[in-house]
């Protein structure tokens, strides 16, 4: 039954009744467990917990959140008017993937991302334009720059798991302190190069943090019908190591849980599992239409714990943010992704020839044939 209001609750039986669904949905996303939490929905710290960022490190911080949301609209617009291919937006989690991406140190760490890690490796030293040309289907996009300590974006769910786990096992056993980060969804999780990869880590105390974005939806399928775990971060017992539940929307929860496990990892303690809990506002990809499987009260519940306006409403509190601060940020990221996209449509399209570089040193005959005929067709 719906709650009415009252004199002292003036809130409409339709506001109440918004408000029991939310919290129907949130309960049914995420599970029992202890959860980290640190900056609430309204912008405050917690009681009995501290900002473990410096104001200049959140501003910081911001700009690349707000740089994720820009690219996420500009992109999907450029999907639109045919001038790139299928994208993954990352509007909603832009606090789960900054949070801890800012724990890892780029000179030393690596980033084994899946497809919906954006800010953090272009913080890590991927190129924009490059990223971009990625969507846009030129073989150019797929090209790490040298001394940038990041994988190729991975479109097969959970494939970069076991890669993660074997260049960690190699940085150990070459007596490194770098630390592997690799990030998958919920999703990933079920497939078994995610159990396979976890096991291995575990017996070899591999420094892999297994960053895993539930974003409550395996494009259609919602959490409850993939798992019967309470969680997904309880699997790490069996696997021996430990397991994180964190506020995914939460900047705070998710750099200070992300630190701890990389300094576990980093003095030899192991692999952690974090479960960053967050939502994926919109649809899975460009060729998705959320429309005919998620409710709209699910998208109006967590548009309320938009992570960027958390860390916008906290800054505010400490005087370092106002509109001025906005518009010239915004203003430099527009800047920024204007410049990007015109560096990306400037490099020569792809062509058949490609197809056939890079695969083998020496092509075996029938391959140098078949490359004879796609360019003399073409």
């Amino acid at each position: 039954m719906t709650a009415q209001p009252t004199a002292d609750d003036p809130k409409t039986e339709a506001e109440l009744d918004l408000e029991s669904k939310q919290e129907d949905v949130e309960r049914s996303f995420a599970g029992p467990g202890e959860r980290l939490e640190i900056l609430s929905p309204d912008g405050t710290v917690r009681p009995g917990t501290e900002a473990p960022m410096s104001t200049e490190q959140v501003r910081d911080a911001l700009r690349w959140m707000m740089l994720s949301r820009t690219v996420d609209v500009r992109a999907i617009s450029l999907q639109r008017q045919g001038r790139m291919g299928t994208f993954s937006a990352v509007r909603g989690q832009e606090a789960s993937v900054v949070g801890s991406s800012f724990a890892l140190d780029p000179a030393r760490d690596w980033i084994v991302p899946q497809y919906r890690e954006l800010p953090g490796v272009v913080r890590h030293g991927f190129p924009l334009d490059g990223y971009l040309l990625y969507w846009m289907g030129n073989p150019a996009g797929g090209r790490v720059p040298d001394g940038v300590k990041v994988l190729p974006l991975q479109i097969a769910l959970a494939a970069q798991l076991p890669h993660a786990v074997g260049l960690g096992w190699g940085l150990k056993l070459q007596g490194s302190e770098s630390v592997v980060a690799t990030y998958f969804g919920d999703g990933a999780s079920s497939e078994g190069d995610s159990h396979e990869a976890m096991n291995l880590a575990g017996v070899m105390r591999a420094p892999v943090v297994f960053f895993l974005q539930n974003n409550g939806w395996a494009i259609s399928t919602p959490r409850t019908k993939q798992t019967a775990a309470a969680n997904f971060a309880s699997r790490a017992e069996g696997y021996g190591f430990p397991g994180v539940i964190v506020d995914g929307n939460d900047l705070f929860a998710v750099y200070a849980a992300m630190r701890e496990a990389v300094e576990r990892a980093r003095t030899g303690g192991g692999p952690t599992l974090i479960e960053s809990q967050t939502y994926r506002m919109g649809a899975h990809n460009t060729a998705d239409d959320p429309t005919r499987y998620m409710e709209p009260v699910e998208l109006s519940g967590w548009d309320e714990r938009d992570p960027i306006r958390r860390v916008t409403a906290w800054l505010r509190s400490q005087d370092a943010w106002d509109d001025d601060a906005e518009r010239e940020m915004q203003a430099g990221i527009d800047r920024q992704v204007d410049e990007a996209i015109e560096s990306a449509e400037a490099f020569a399209p792809p062509n058949p020839e490609q197809i056939y570089t890079h695969v083998y040193a020496d092509p075996p005959e029938r391959l140098r044939a078949q490359q004879r005929a796609a360019l003399d067709s073409h």
